[in-house]
């Protein structure tokens, strides 16, 4: 089965549409549309083969992570008329992403590995080890590029640039904590630990609110609880349920996003293999059985039910 590539989806005559690398972002007035895709990107490059129920494990997620978190940080859902589709208030989107590590992984270990001890800042201590649990969680802001790469940055200098305004900021860098806090609990409920992740956020009538997805495997990095210490002690490699594993195999294969280097095809075990745990990992998550969408005229399906949502709006 073919997964969701692309969309071109006609809501309204006066629409405007933005293609992401993941989702499309339909706007109609004060409202946007945004459709989950299951386009899978890596090193900012979209993979050419999209992943069945990928789209709909990270609108539902998503859907479920923003509303168990709206009592200590507002956000932009509205509703989810179709189990690919959010629809919500249209923001002036801030272009920055705030990411918090609690965990020394991914790109902040890559860089520990090549000697740097600074990351958009801020100072990584001496002796750690991968995976290891910063003393506290750190703040490592990115740039939001249209295009191409994302940056890190330090809070120094997105504020010197112009950014953020300082107000603003300060309130994303508090609201970034509060979220870390709540998704780092609900994960160990679930014997999982939330190791890092993303936030974004936008402004809407003067007030900084909490856009796009939380806490999804596209976002965020998550270990097994069990058996993590003792993993660390052995100097073990962490089990873990994110997207990096795609990384790993693309690394594995010669291809980091990098000029030259020539994208590997997907097998179609490792396409069903990434499609699984995407949905393993919604389940464990969630606490909750994930129900597959009906794939027959899918985008069909997402037409009309967004058209019966507009309707009745």
């Amino acid at each position: 089965m073919n997964g969701i590539q692309s969309t071109d989806f006609h809501f309204h005559p006066s629409q405007q549409v933005y293609h992401g690398k993941v989702r499309d972002v339909y706007t109609l007035g004060d409202r946007m549309i945004m459709v989950a895709t299951d386009r899978i990107s890596a090193f900012d490059h979209i993979l050419p083969r999209a992943i069945p129920y990928k789209g709909q494990v990270l609108n539902q997620m998503a859907a479920y992570f923003l509303e168990a978190t709206r009592d200590i940080v507002p956000n932009w859902m509205e509703a989810c008329p179709d189990p690919n589709v959010m629809v919500g208030k249209k923001c002036d989107p801030q272009r920055v992403e705030m990411v918090i590590r609690g965990y020394l992984a991914g790109h902040a270990w890559r860089t520990y590995q090549s000697g740097e001890r600074m990351l958009c800042g801020v100072a990584m201590p001496e002796g750690m080890q991968e995976s290891d649990a910063f003393p506290e969680p750190i703040i490592t802001p990115a740039t939001k590029a249209d295009e191409g790469h994302d940056e890190d940055i330090s809070r120094e200098d997105l504020l010197q640039r112009g950014l953020v305004a300082p107000d603003h900021y300060e309130t994303m860098e508090a609201y970034t904590r509060a979220l870390f806090a709540r998704g780092s609990a609900m994960a160990r409920e679930q014997g999982l630990i939330l190791v890092d992740t993303k936030y974004e956020f936008g402004i809407h009538e003067g007030k900084v609110i909490l856009i796009d997805e939380i806490h999804t495997p596209d976002s965020s990095r998550y270990y097994y609880l069990e058996g993590y210490e003792e993993r660390q002690r052995r100097g073990e490699h962490q089990k873990q349920l994110s997207k990096e594993f795609v990384r790993e195999w693309l690394m594995d294969h010669g291809f980091q996003g990098k000029e030259g280097q020539r994208m590997p095809e997907m097998p179609d075990a490792f396409v069903q293999e990434i499609s699984d745990r995407y949905i393993h990992l919604y389940e464990l998550m969630t606490g909750t059985v994930f129900e597959k969408a009906n794939y027959a005229s899918v985008l069909n399906r997402i037409q009309n039910n967004v058209d019966d949502y507009l309707a009745n709006a």
